[in-house]
């Protein structure tokens, strides 16, 4: 098991339990999955950037990422439906924990300037999205061998009803929120 979610399940949940007035324990908020997504609008004119992100969101996550595709054609960007145009992989389980564990302690204090990430990214349901503009924050990634920075999108979801529960929860587990 998981040392967070061994923590989760010491400290943190009895933590909402007593917060929140909880009455069953299935009402209480945890960690569902946390989808990474990297769209790569510049695949259009090269295809080789599609399998490059794929191998490095693939070494970041620790699963293969899905190619995703263009849903319609645009005639404005040159694109055509069914293009490749960026990844993204959903991890639950023991690897959503690992990945959780190793933003909130490696990745997240390696960003330039870092005091924090914003309280103010909830959905109204309790998810939190986080974008990311360096991808090479990541401890997997070696600087020397990409071609080009990228950035990414990070979605934790929850099973929280609200966004304070949700805040609540993530803050508990050491997610960095400034206010």
């Amino acid at each position: 098991m998981s040392e967070l979610k061994q923590y989760y399940e010491q400290t943190v949940a009895p933590g909402l339990r007593e917060t929140f007035g909880y009455k069953n324990a299935m009402e209480i908020p945890k960690l569902e999955k946390i989808v990474l997504n990297m769209g790569l609008g510049e695949a259009i004119q090269n295809i080789k950037l599609i399998e490059s992100a794929t191998e490095e969101l693939k070494m970041i996550a620790g699963q293969k990422p899905v190619v995703t595709r263009a849903k319609k054609s645009i005639a404005a960007f040159k694109l055509r439906e069914g293009m490749p145009i960026g990844c993204m992989v959903t991890l639950r389980r023991a690897r959503m924990y690992d990945f959780f564990t190793k933003l909130v302690g490696i990745a997240l204090p390696r960003v330039r300037d870092f005091r924090g990430i914003s309280g103010k990214a909830f959905d109204g349901r309790g998810n939190y999205s986080l974008g990311v503009k360096e991808h090479i924050i990541f401890p997997e990634i070696d600087y020397d061998k990409i071609d080009r920075i990228k950035g990414m999108n990070i979605s934790i979801v929850t099973t929280a009803k609200t966004d304070a529960e949700g805040k609540e929860l993530l803050r508990l587990l050491g997610m960095p929120f400034r206010n």
